[in-house]
């Protein structure tokens, strides 16, 4: 068929590209355990912040993607990547926790309109059949952020054995760069109704709503049951963060190993992701049977791994000093190693798996939009609690323990869902009149 910049594919690769430059660079820095400072109190209060504004923002974010349309959404978010890690840069040399602080509440209003709008293209955008192979691509290239990134402090800090040294200003330059790079590529992506599939298909899209009616729409998702039992596993879908990124990276391991090791955890949300969405998209079972499928997928991976987190973390506590572990120590390790690659393919398979049922249960941009939005919003919630649980000294085991509660206790509402799922979205039925290929206001203009 050809290259099409217009076709949704194209597109949703664009925006991967997009997610490469911010939100991946941004997971290889915060990765390292607070943001690659010695004080990792500044990345934590700044992620609080951080999370905090992208659960208020979050819910109002696909009312301001209907009204601006995804490419002003997607500039404006990944712009405030650019200034939050100028702020850590900053900080490297005024010691100023004011800035980093702010700007990841600054971070927290773009975060969530960039991830609003990227939800309801990547899932409104592909037909049915097709959602988890578009989830797939972005997953690969967006990670390839968190790789790619981390690559560059690993290569940056090669020679810093030790734990107590923050990184450079050559790290955060070159994040910053590549983050500006991501920003202008926003300004090439096409308005939502010029978007058209090979047969000239345009993409589903509601008659644009005022912001008043788009407001109360958002909030009755409130009330809409698919979502709610959806909120336990929107809850905890990053709530494990800092559990993974400050205790058991940025505690147990030395600073270049820090690196090295999320290269590999990104890495592993690569194949993890991309292979389970194919599996979500197998044409021989009923959505009905992946839907379930998926959830016992998710299960096996969660206990298994999570089993082998409560081994691990009776090694060390939050009272003894920083282990600083190091990978030239060989054998001893792989093992530690092997867990956290794990912990990226569980991370991978559960946000692979959200994004697909919520893909199932809508064709429309609209409706997928407030999804989105809905779902950053209750995230976003749990991480802000998270990372304030890990700002105030909790116990190792203690946050292991809660991570691990919550991941359980997210499992019957989605099995409850896959149980319900239909084989096509109830947009299928609607009358014709009630929709339009083409999205009014601001996005009509891009």
């Amino acid at each position: 068929m050809g290259f099409r910049w217009t076709s949704p594919l194209t597109q949703v690769l664009a925006v991967g590209v997009i997610c490469f430059c911010c939100p991946g660079m941004y997971n290889a820095l915060n990765s390292i355990g607070g943001g690659g400072q010695v004080d990792s109190t500044v990345g934590q209060n700044a992620n609080v912040a951080l999370y905090t504004c992208c659960a208020i923002f979050g819910l109002l974010s696909g009312a301001i993607h209907t009204k601006l349309g995804s490419k002003w959404t997607i500039f404006i978010g990944s712009l405030t990547y650019v200034l939050y890690v100028g702020s850590l840069l900053c900080y490297n040399h005024t010691k100023a926790g004011a800035f980093p602080i702010a700007a990841g509440g600054i971070l927290g209003v773009g975060a969530g309109m960039l991830w609003t709008a990227q939800g309801a293209m990547m899932m409104a955008y592909p037909r049915e059949q097709d959602k988890g192979k578009f989830i797939g691509y972005f997953w690969a290239i967006f990670n390839m952020g968190g790789v790619v990134g981390s690559g560059i402090a690993l290569g940056i800090n090669f020679h810093e054995t030790g734990s107590e040294k923050s990184l450079g200003d050559a790290t955060y330059a070159a994040i910053m760069a590549i983050m500006a790079v991501g920003s202008l590529v926003a300004l090439f992506l096409v308005p939502s109704s010029k978007v058209t599939h090979s047969n000239g298909d345009h993409i589903l899209i509601q008659k644009s709503p005022t912001w008043t009616s788009e407001i109360v729409a958002i909030f009755k998702l409130f009330l809409n049951w698919r979502m709610l039992v959806l909120i336990p596993m929107f809850l905890s879908s990053n709530w494990f963060y800092s559990y993974q990124f400050s205790t058991v990276n940025g505690r147990y391991f030395s600073l270049r190993t820090q690196s090295l090791n999320n290269i590999l955890y990104w890495a592993s949300q690569i194949v993890g992701s991309y292979s389970f969405a194919r599996l979500l998209d197998f044409k021989g079972a009923s959505r009905r049977t992946r839907a379930i499928w998926g959830i016992i997928a998710v299960v096996v991976c969660f206990v298994a791994t999570w089993t082998g987190g409560i081994f691990f973390q009776r090694t060390f506590s939050f009272n003894e000093p920083k282990p600083n572990h190091d990978f030239d120590e060989g054998s001893s390790y792989v093992g530690p190693l092997f867990l956290y690659i794990f912990y990226g393919l569980n991370d991978a398979a559960r946000q692979t798996y959200i994004y697909w049922l919520m893909g199932a249960l809508s064709n429309d941009a609209t409706v997928l939009s407030r999804y989105a939005g809905f779902y950053k919003c209750i995230q976003s919630s749990g991480a802000a609690i998270s990372w304030r649980i890990n700002a105030v000294s909790t116990s190792y085991m203690h946050e292991l323990i809660i991570c691990y509660a919550l991941l359980g206790v997210s499992i019957p509402g989605a099995l409850y869902l896959a149980l319900n799922i239909k084989e096509h979205s109830n947009e299928d039925k609607v009358v014709e009149d009630d929709l339009v290929h083409e999205v009014k206001g601001q996005d009509e203009k891009a």
